[in-house]
């Protein structure tokens, strides 16, 4: 267990953090479902800027790696594209 004041302080900041960057990543995950998921081309063209908004933004604060926003961006584009 801490016993520093400090050490106490950065696990409470943990914490929090821990849960912030859990609910962007299972929002960024939802909505790539979604987008998947969906077979009206214009309904992906409308979902997908928001889509690679949401996962550039994942990749700047590293909740995930840059490489791995940018392969998912691939792979939803090819879908769009194939509609």
């Amino acid at each position: 267990m801490a016993n520093h004041k400090s050490s106490k302080k950065r696990i409470r900041q943990t914490a929090v953090k821990n849960t912030r960057n859990r609910y962007y990543h299972k929002t960024a995950r939802n909505a790539m479902k979604a987008l998947r998921n969906t077979t009206d081309k214009e309904a992906a063209l409308v979902l997908l800027p928001k889509v690679t908004a949401m996962l550039d933004k994942l990749a700047k604060v590293n909740i995930i790696h840059k490489n791995k926003a940018g392969n998912l961006k691939s792979s939803i584009q090819l879908h769009v594209n194939s509609l």
